[in-house]
C-alpha cells in the first residue's frame, strides 16, 4: 500500500511541480541570505581596511594619501589639490583672496584682517565642535592652521561634522577637514597631526610653526576627554599660550544658554565642573575662557547612559572601535549644538587676534546678582535661626548655607523665570523661605574650635519675591503665626507649590 501510494504521488505532475518549487525556493533563499552575509562581511572588511593602523605608523603612512584612506581622489580633489599647491606657493591673485574676505575686511578693518591672515591657530579635536571652528577660521582668513586629532570620520558623526560627507567615512578627521576646506580656501596652510593629544607630546604638538618659528596665536580646546582636556589647559596656562576651551555640547538643546566666561564661573555644565575641579587641584583657578551651557538636566531631556545590555548581546560592540578600551557609551548630541559651540570658539579667537572689542559684560553682571541673592539667603537663614532661638546673636556666628551662586541662578532664571512668584514683577528680586520651619534648622558638627554650623535649607524651600514682598512675608509667615494660605490667594499658593515641586525634581540631579 505504501509503495503504491508513493508511486502514485511521484507520478502526479502536481506533486512533482510542488516539490520542485519548494526545492528551488530553498536554494534561492539560501543564495540570497548567503550573498547578503558575504556583502556585509565585505563592507566591514573594506571599512576596516580603509582605516589606517594606529599601531604600525609606517603602514599608516603607506596607506594614506594626502586626503586620507577611505575614498580615492576624484578629479575634483586633484584639481583642488593642484590649486592649493599653487596658492600656497604664492601663485594666486591676492585680490581674489581679498574679494573672498571682503565682508570680514570691512568688519575687522584692513589692519585687523591682516592680523588674522598672518595668524597661526591650533585646533585640538576635530569632531563636531572642532570642525565647525576650523571651517569658520579658514573662511575668515586664518592662513596657518594645525589640526590635532587621532580619530576617523564615522557615519554617526555626519550629523554634526562641518564638512564631512559619506565619501569621508573611515578617513582621518584631520585629512577630511583639509580635503574639504582646500576647495574653499586653497591658500590656507594646514599642518596635520593625526594623533591623540597627551601630556608627553605637548611640546611637540604645540610647537611653533615650522615655516617661520611663529608661536601659536591661539589654541582651541575641542576635546571631549577629561584627562587630555585638563592636560592641554594646564600646559597652556603654564606656558602662557592663549587658549579657549569648549565644554560639553552633548545633551544640550538650548542655544540661548551658551555663555563665554572664565573657567572659574562655568558651574552649570558637567564637563566644565569636572574640568574646573581637576584644574584647581593643579593650581589653576581662573584665567581660561570657556564656552559652556547653563542648561539644566531634567525630566524628558537627553542623558548620557551606558550602552543597553541588549546591544552587547548582538555581538562584540568594540570590534570597530577606533582605539582599544575607548568609551562604549552613546552620547546624545543634537547636531546643531556642536556647531554653535564651534562658531562661538572661532568668534572669540577672531576677535582676540584682531583686537576687536569683546567684553562679555552681561555674564559678569549676572554673576554679581547671583552673589547678592546668595547673600540674601544667608541673611534670611540667620534671621530665622535667631528668631527660633530667642534672639541669641551668637548662635549664627559661622553659620553656612548649602547653597551656591549657581543654585540661586538656577532658581531665579530656570524656575521663576526672573519674576516674583507673587506678583510677577521683575525688579529688586530676592529669595526667601516659603514656609516657617517646624523644627530647628541648625546642623552642628564637631565642638569648640572645630565646630561647624550650617543650615538645613534646600532649594525647594525657597521662593522668589521682590524685596518689599519678602519683608511682609518674613514678618507675617516666618516670624509670625500665619501660613502662606492665610496671606495669599489659593491661585498664588498653588502656583508656588507647583514651582517648588519642579525645584525638588531638579534637586535629584544636583551634585552633592
Amino acid at each position: 500500500m505504501a509503495s503504491s501510494f508513493l508511486e502514485r504521488a511521484t507520478s502526479s505532475s502536481k506533486v512533482q511541480l510542488a516539490a520542485t518549487a519548494i526545492a528551488s525556493g530553498a536554494v534561492v533563499a539560501g543564495a540570497i541570505l548567503g550573498y547578503q552575509r558575504l556583502q556585509r562581511e565585505e563592507r566591514i572588511h573594506q571599512l576596516k581596511d580603509s582605516i589606517p593602523s594606529l599601531i604600525d605608523e609606517g603602514e599608516a603612512l603607506r596607506r594614506l594619501n594626502s586626503f586620507g584612506g577611505a575614498s580615492k581622489e576624484d578629479r575634483e580633489d586633484l584639481r583642488n589639490e593642484l590649486l592649493a599647491r599653487r596658492a600656497q606657493a604664492g601663485d594666486y591673485d591676492d585680490e581674489l583672496i581679498l574679494e573672498q574676505l571682503a565682508r570680514n575686511r570691512v568688519f575687522l578693518t584692513p589692519e585687523g584682517l591682516d592680523k588674522l591672515r598672518n595668524a597661526f591657530v591650533i585646533v585640538v579635536g576635530c569632531g563636531g565642535v572642532g570642525s565647525h571652528c576650523t571651517a569658520a577660521l579658514a573662511r575668515s582668513g586664518v592662513s596657518k592652521i594645525r589640526l590635532i586629532d587621532f580619530d576617523q570620520v564615522t557615519l554617526s558623526s555626519l550629523n554634526r561634522h562641518a564638512v564631512a560627507t559619506l565619501a569621508d567615512v573611515g578617513s582621518p578627521k584631520v585629512y577630511c577637514l583639509q580635503r574639504r576646506l582646500l576647495a574653499i580656501t586653497p591658500w590656507v596652510h594646514f599642518d596635520l597631526r593625526q594623533e591623540k593629544y597627551w601630556d608627553k607630546a605637548a611640546g611637540r604638538l604645540l610647537e611653533p610653526w615650522k615655516g617661520n618659528g611663529q608661536n601659536p596665536d591661539y589654541i582651541v580646546d575641542a576635546i571631549d576627554n577629561i584627562d587630555t582636556k585638563v592636560s592641554l589647559l594646564k600646559y597652556c596656562h603654564d606656558h602662557n599660550l592663549p587658549v579657549i576651551s569648549s565644554m560639553g555640547a552633548g545633551c544640550k538643546s538650548d542655544p540661548t544658554r551658551i555663555i563665554v566666561g572664565d573657567i572659574g564661573t562655568s558651574t552649570d555644565d558637567g564637563l566644565s565642573r569636572a574640568t574646573r575641579r581637576r584644574l584647581k587641584l593643579l593650581g589653576v583657578t581662573k584665567g581660561i575662557p570657556t564656552i559652556y551651557s547653563t542648561e539644566k538636566t531634567g525630566e524628558g531631556k537627553a542623558e548620557l547612559l551606558p550602552l543597553p545590555e541588549d546591544e552587547f548581546q548582538k555581538g562584540k560592540v568594540g570590534d570597530l572601535g577606533v582605539l582599544p578600551d575607548f568609551r562604549v557609551r552613546i552620547l546624545p548630541v543634537l547636531g546643531t549644538m556642536p556647531a554653535v559651540f564651534g562658531y562661538t570658539a572661532a568668534n572669540h579667537v577672531i576677535l582676540s587676534i584682531t583686537g576687536y572689542p569683546h567684553d562679555y559684560l552681561p555674564a559678569k553682571g549676572r554673576e554679581k546678582m547671583y552673589e547678592g541673592l546668595l547673600a540674601a539667603v544667608q541673611g534670611g537663614e540667620e534671621k530665622v535661626l535667631r528668631h527660633m532661638t530667642g534672639g541669641d546673636p551668637s548662635i549664627t556666628l559661622g553659620l553656612k548655607v548649602p547653597i551656591t551662586a549657581a543654585d540661586t541662578a538656577f532658581l531665579v532664571e530656570e524656575i521663576f523665570k526672573g519674576r516674583s512668584a507673587i506678583t510677577g514683577l521683575t525688579t529688586r528680586l530676592t529669595l526667601i523661605r516659603w514656609r516657617k520651619p517646624t523644627s530647628s534648622i541648625l546642623i552642628k558638627i564637631g565642638e569648640g574650635s572645630d565646630e561647624q554650623k550650617s543650615s538645613n535649607i534646600k532649594l525647594s524651600d525657597l521662593v522668589c519675591m521682590t524685596k518689599e514682598e519678602a519683608v511682609r512675608h518674613d514678618k507675617e509667615v516666618l516670624r509670625g503665626d500665619k501660613q502662606p494660605e492665610d496671606v495669599y490667594d489659593s491661585a498664588t499658593v498653588e502656583k508656588v507649590e507647583a514651582l517648588l515641586r519642579d525645584t525638588a525634581e531638579y534637586e535629584k540631579y544636583r551634585p552633592s
